[in-house]
């Protein structure tokens, strides 16, 4: 009995092992199946979601910035700020061609260079206008220059912070950049014609977004980094009438006195335009109504119209004979 129990609990333990190896060899070879056919079955939805999962980031990485809560918040202290500067002058000097050279000079020292130089000639009115581009650190180092050139008869500054533009720029460019390198990816690994079709189209337009948003940002920063001054440089006998603001009934007078010049003088040029035509055409117009109208009166008067036949004379009737007596 001992034998024949030894005997079954072994035949028993071989036919477990057996199963049990079945069983491993059937969960590693499903495994195996599930690890090699799930990234071939979805690589264009991991892409996806990692492009999602970049720009979400980037986008929050972005916000924090704006807010400047996060870790890496930009400095927004006044000297970090980013700031245009715009500045238009007037000056009244002696010699209008050597203030210019001078203006010039003084810009072309400081780093800067002319935008734009605008002169009129004249023995008694002058004038020469300068569009100057100076680094923004020497901005007001240059207008005190300016100002010495002559008798400063006008200044005006303005400025505009664009800190908050630019740092939302910077973070919808990086967002921006994150769906362009996204949408290459796609398209590399594009198999069908209309989906590449598809993909190449969405490509283009997000290439095109980026650029856009890159051109903004240079356009700020060529704003910040070069100030723009104005400067109109006057002769010493210039007039400043149009300097001044004047207003009453003398300056309404004047005003519609220079209307009505200038009505009149259109009415004349139309005037002017259309005489030639008048004498060529209605002048011989004007002579043959005037004739047709000279035969009209002379002609031989109209025929009457005939009347009705008079009636003829009758006989008038016999008159009886008078009888005799018997």
């Amino acid at each position: 009995m001992d034998e024949r129990q030894r005997r079954r609990r072994g035949v028993r333990l071989a036919a477990a092992a057996l199963v049990a190896l079945v069983a491993l060899a059937g969960c590693g070879s499903s495994a195996k199946e599930d690890s090699s056919t799930a990234p071939a079955a979805a690589p264009a939805d991991q892409d996806r979601a990692g492009a999602a999962d970049q720009a979400g980031g980037n986008t929050e990485r972005g916000g924090g910035d704006s807010e400047g809560g996060g870790a890496g918040a930009p400095d927004l202290r006044v000297d970090q700020r980013s700031i245009i500067y715009t500045g238009t002058m007037r000056v009244q000097v002696e010699d209008v061609d050597d203030a210019a050279r001078s203006a010039i000079a003084t810009v072309t020292a400081a780093g800067g260079f002319v935008g734009g130089d605008q002169r009129r000639s004249a023995d008694a009115d002058a004038r020469a206008e300068l569009k100057l581009r100076v680094p923004a650190d020497k901005f007001h180092g240059v207008v005190d220059e300016l100002a010495k050139l002559g008798r400063q008869q006008r200044r005006e500054i303005r400025t505009e912070d664009v800190t908050e533009q630019i740092v939302d720029l910077d973070a919808r460019i990086t967002t921006q950049r994150a769906r362009v390198e996204s949408a290459r990816r796609l398209l590399a690994r594009a198999t069908s014609i209309s989906d590449l079709v598809s993909l190449e189209n969405e490509l283009s337009r997000r290439e095109a977004d980026l650029a856009s948003l890159e051109a903004k940002k240079e356009r700020l920063a060529d704003l910040t980094s070069l100030s723009t001054i104005t400067v109109s440089l006057v002769g010493p006998d210039a007039s400043t009438a149009d300097e001044e603001t004047e207003v009453g009934f003398m300056v309404g007078l004047k005003g519609g006195w220079k209307v009505f010049l200038t009505s009149m003088t259109v009415l004349l040029t139309v005037l002017g335009a259309v005489l030639p035509w008048l004498l060529a055409f209605g002048v011989p117009l004007t002579v043959l109504l005037v004739v047709l109208r000279r035969r009209r009166r002379t002609g031989p008067p109209p025929a009457m119209p005939p009347g009705p036949a008079a009636p003829l004379p009758t006989a008038p009737p016999p008159v009886p004979a008078a009888r005799s007596g018997p």
